[in-house]
């Protein structure tokens, strides 16, 4: 793989990534009082029930987390040709899914865990080709 063709990879799933997980973190941050309600109904009878509030801000600040260092990293490669924020934003993303993935197993939630696969299939590509 040429080096213009792995720059330009490492580009796009940083976009990628920071889009994902600004716009979720962000949405979290707007209507958190809905999402609340919503995810309050959603772990209902799971054992998280009485969690929901505490899981909910930790998630928030993980995937805040993640974009801001995949958006960083996104401008970092452009510019800099630098993989080092991409690279950290992509772990950060890893782990944001696996807590949602883990959310939706423990509310039985098989199909929305489902879903979830792909999304940490491109993130752990991206860790791999974010690497230096």
């Amino acid at each position: 793989m040429s080096a213009m063709t792995l720059l330009l990879l490492r580009i796009l799933v940083s976009a990628f990534l920071a889009i994902l997980f600004l716009q979720s973190g962000i949405d979290k941050v707007v209507d958190r009082q809905g999402n609340l309600e919503w995810l309050k109904g959603h772990f209902a009878k799971s054992p998280l029930a009485g969690m929901v509030p505490l899981l909910f801000t930790v998630l928030t600040i993980i995937e805040i987390a993640a974009g801001a260092l995949s958006g960083i990293g996104f401008l970092a490669l452009l510019f800099a040709h630098n993989p080092v924020f991409s690279f950290y934003g992509a772990i950060i993303s890893a782990i944001a899914i696996l807590c949602l993935f883990f959310g939706q197993r423990m509310a039985k939630e098989y199909a929305g865990a489902a879903v979830l696969v792909p999304y940490f299939l491109v993130t752990l590509v991206a860790i791999y080709m974010l690497a230096d």
